[in-house]
């Protein structure tokens, strides 16, 4: 069983409007996020920041569940602990998907997942031509590394202990815009 967190707990600090629910292709950024993962098993959708505002504006497939991290305020790392903790006992591994980056698709996520299947590693991420980015499929074996970091610094610091135990799939082209600034929306398109 494979399970799918999408962070969405964020207080869009450096956009000055919540990010989450801003347009794109008629739904919500955070929307295409949750659609990306809906091949999944089960879905966790980890809020914060104006929570009951961004529920009432997402569709939930139905293997989703919304938790709400009261501790967003410090750091991605605690979105991420949340959605471990929710996650069904019985999940193998975790992709983790962000709101704000609209621009991944299922088929990134299938892709991740077979670098998995293929390689055992415990972390296999997106690496495009700019660099390494989400998706991220974290195994069962690195939960209980990646619940105790602290900060924004999400499974970076777990992937920088394991080097050998990370496998990167290549994708071609630019990673997908992740939005966190005005300038990064308007290149959406």
């Amino acid at each position: 069983m494979i399970a799918g967190i999408v962070l969405a707990a964020g207080t869009s600090s450096r956009l000055g409007e919540l990010k989450q629910l801003l347009p794109y292709r008629g739904e919500p950024l955070v929307q295409h996020a949750i659609d990306a993962a809906s091949e999944l098993d089960e879905i966790v959708i980890v809020l914060g920041h104006e929570a009951e505002r961004v529920r009432e504006a997402i569709e939930l497939p139905s293997p989703a569940q919304v938790v709400v991290n009261p501790d967003y305020a410090q750091g991605q790392s605690t979105s991420v602990r949340a959605g471990l903790d929710a996650v069904s006992p019985g999940a193998e591994a975790v992709v983790v998907l962000l709101a704000d980056q609209p621009g991944v698709e299922a088929a990134h996520v299938r892709r991740i997942i077979d670098g998995w299947r293929d390689t055992g590693a415990w972390i296999v991420r997106a690496h495009y031509d700019d660099g390494p980015s989400h998706p991220v499929l974290l195994d069962r074996a690195v939960w209980d590394e990646v619940r105790a970091v602290t900060g924004d610094a999400g499974a970076r610091e777990v992937m920088r202990a394991h080097p050998d135990r990370v496998e990167d799939v290549r994708f071609d082209g630019p990673a997908p815009v992740d939005v966190d600034t005005d300038a990064d929306y308007d290149r959406l398109g």
